[in-house]
């Protein structure tokens, strides 16, 4: 079924120029738009958003760092390493499962959504589910690969915000250090110096 499914999206690339170039670019640099929208929000936002940017952070790097655990403990090969498949992009031939990619974007969203910031959560959430059906098409994961991710995604980001106040010095920390540097945007007010 899984292999069935790879076979149905995959089979789609090479076909269409269009969708190949937005896949391609959805698959290699979405993580540059996340980091854009995170730089805005940072930014822009106040300081309840800049503690938002940071518990992302944290939850994105927690995510890699379980999905390196779970590529060193069960090491499933590529589809383009056991099967023929129309490969758009070139890849190293590591662990498939789960995906990096999905697994940074989908943490990044349910980060933010989380944390209540709705419709910069859904807009994210939708560009993570693309990243992740992109990475299918590419050739580079199953679907059960994109699956994994946003499963490991949805539990890490759960912990961290259940266990926000333990790990509240943390941004506290970083927002403070901004905050004491000159010259640099700052939106805060008196209400946005409370806990978060």
């Amino acid at each position: 079924m899984n292999y069935s499914l790879f076979q149905s999206i995959n089979n789609l690339a090479g076909h269409h120029p269009f969708w190949d170039k937005l896949m391609v670019f959805m698959s290699k640099e979405a993580f540059i738009i996340f980091a854009f929208i995170l730089l805005i929000m940072w930014f822009a936002g106040k300081q309840r958003t800049k503690y938002t940017v940071v518990y992302a952070a944290i939850t994105t790097v927690i995510g890699l760092v379980i999905n390196m655990v779970i590529g060193h403990i069960y090491d499933e090969p590529r589809p383009f390493v056991t099967h023929k498949v129309h490969l758009l992009l070139q890849h190293a031939k590591d662990a498939s499962f789960p995906s990096d990619h999905a697994t940074g974007t989908f943490s990044i969203a349910f980060a933010v959504l989380l944390r209540k910031h709705l419709k910069t959560g859904l807009f994210m959430t939708l560009l993570a589910v693309l990243v992740g059906f992109s990475r299918v098409y590419v050739g580079h994961h199953y679907p059960m690969d994109v699956v994994g991710s946003i499963i490991v995604s949805l539990v890490v980001s759960i912990v961290v915000y259940q266990l926000r106040g333990l790990l509240q010095p943390i941004p506290r920390l970083i927002v403070g250090i901004y905050n004491r540097i000159p010259l640099v945007p700052k939106n805060t007010s008196r209400d946005e110096r409370a806990n978060y």
